[in-house]
């Protein structure tokens, strides 16, 4: 039973077609996982489908009493409620039908005997509807998931104020499962959660009865959760049976069958090409030169799609720095209270080191007061002589201007040719390079972010989670160019198979953390 259908749909953005008469089937039970380079369109087709963008044409037609949750990573949260209001908002329907057997409780003195009994009877439907649904239950639930996503870990009293962008999308994440839709549409929902919150999520996906679709360029996650891909090449959207990997056996397979067969072709238009070329001035062979032109006009000719840019990262290494680059002494982080027991640290240069562990046990925070960005609670950080520091911050606000623009703000003495150059080397279509920061997607974002960074000399990069929307291409070349790197790299991650055979050290932050027994 087909539970979502879209029929002959196309759209375009900024003069380029992003679909083109796709289909595309949502079936009971299907766990989807819509996979593809970054900027193809996968947060585009998820924007279509709940109607927060209309397309240029086709249909797009749900199945009738269908409950659709979307975890969309742009939603804003309402200013001045707490973490716990935002998540009681998941049962917000029950709260008011609560709100309306109260109310009609209320007026019962002024009704007869018939309305009475009649609203005793529709109240007690009403009642039997939430205990159903464990209204009783609500805080209970709210406690379970926000505990096992690590939203526990904040406070649920604390005002989403004052929550980061990965804290924010993890209490959407959270409301989004206790709302229970019928389906799931989840954008990149393992962006902000390390690898125990990831574990909890693969289970409930696993075990998830219904349909969901998933945009997510995490492939271990991927192949564990999802039994159909969908394949987004612009224009077109291509299904496939089973999980990442086979999906990547199979499209490597048809990609030579057409290469061979495309080969093949041209092999026989330049043979008619040619007889035509020795025969049209002929009189005696004129007749089949123009019989065979008729043929070779009637050819359906095969086109191999125009391979994607690939990005190629390189990061410039500076002067040569003192032997210590950062030395830590009985270090507290955090910014009101601290967030960790006394630390010292002592990072040496050239050395390659990976920060991992939970949500919310201050890795970003350590990142801020190595660099002096945040003071610490208590202790001291003493930094190197000679240093570069190229940081890679985990999340910067998009500028409302080109990246043409935004890239020659940071390199003024450049020519256009240089700057353009410099974002198509980062993997940027001409397109993209030209497009507003804004409207890009966070891969997008995050490779022209990356092309600044690279192109200064640097003996130091601190990056926290640089991994976030790079699509596996783009992810496979920045650990190459930082395995290459000559300096010193502090790396935040929650991505084992990215940093394992790149690092020297793992610093786990559990073992320093106050909220860890």
């Amino acid at each position: 039973m087909s539970i979502l259908t879209v029929e002959k749909l196309s759209h375009s953005f900024a003069g380029r077609q992003i679909f083109e008469d796709v289909s595309f089937r949502l079936l009971k039970g299907e766990h989807v996982g819509i996979v593809g380079a970054n900027g193809e369109g996968k947060s585009t087709f998820m924007n279509i489908l709940t109607r927060k963008l209309e397309p240029e044409q086709g249909k797009i037609l749900w199945s009738k009493n269908v409950k659709v949750g979307y975890l969309d990573q742009h939603t804003v949260l309402e200013a001045g409620t707490t973490i716990r209001d935002t998540l009681k908002l998941a049962y917000k329907d029950l709260f008011e039908i609560e709100e309306s057997i109260t109310n009609d409780y209320m007026r019962m003195g002024d009704l007869s005997d018939n309305e009475m009994n009649a609203l005793l009877e529709d109240i007690g439907n009403r009642q039997d509807y939430i205990d159903q649904h464990d209204f009783y239950l609500i805080d209970s639930k709210i406690e379970e998931v926000s505990t096992a996503l690590g939203v526990a870990d904040y406070g649920l009293d604390t005002s989403v104020d004052n929550l980061s962008g990965g804290q924010r999308s993890k209490v959407l994440l959270a409301k989004l499962l206790l709302e229970k839709p019928d389906i799931l549409l989840l954008d990149e929902p393992t962006n902000y959660l390390d690898a125990e919150h990831i574990d909890w999520l693969k289970t409930y996906l696993n075990n998830y009865e219904n349909a969901f679709i998933l945009v997510s360029h995490d492939i271990p996650f991927l192949n564990s959760v999802i039994n159909v891909i969908y394949h987004v090449e612009a224009p077109y959207l291509t299904r496939y049976a089973g999980n990442y990997d086979e999906f990547e056996r199979v499209y490597e397979i048809k990609k030579r069958q057409l290469e061979a067969a495309y080969k093949r072709q041209q092999a026989e238009i330049e043979k008619m090409e040619d007889f035509i070329a020795r025969n049209k001035a002929r009189v005696a062979t004129r007749g089949m030169a123009n019989s065979r032109k008729k043929q070779l006009d009637k050819i359906d000719r095969i086109e191999l799609k125009k391979e994607k840019p690939k990005p190629e990262f390189h990061f410039l290494y500076g002067r040569t720095p003192s032997k210590w680059v950062f030395e830590a002494e009985e270090l507290k982080i955090g910014y009101t209270e601290a967030l960790s027991k006394p630390m010292t640290i002592h990072l040496e240069k050239g050395k390659k080191i990976a920060i991992c562990g939970a949500n919310g046990l201050g890795k970003s925070t350590l990142l801020k007061s190595l660099l002096g960005i945040i003071d610490p609670i208590e202790g001291n950080v003493s930094t190197g002589d000679n240093l570069q520091i190229g940081y890679f911050e985990q999340e910067v606000k998009a500028p409302q201007k080109s990246c043409i623009d935004e890239l020659w703000d940071s390199f003024p003495a450049w020519t256009q040719y240089e700057v353009r150059a410099a974002l198509a080397r980062c993997g940027l279509t001409t397109e993209q390079l030209e497009s507003q920061v804004f409207v890009l997607s966070g891969g997008e974002q995050a490779k022209l972010r990356l092309c600044k960074l690279m192109n200064r000399e640097s003996n130091v990069l601190v990056l926290d989670e640089p991994t976030n929307h790079l699509d596996p291409d783009a992810k496979d070349e920045l650990k190459k160019a930082l395995m290459e790197y000559k300096g010193t790299v502090l790396l935040v991650c929650h991505e084992p198979e990215f940093y394992e055979g790149l690092v020297d050290e793992v610093w786990d932050m559990k073992k320093y953390s106050l909220k860890i027994a």
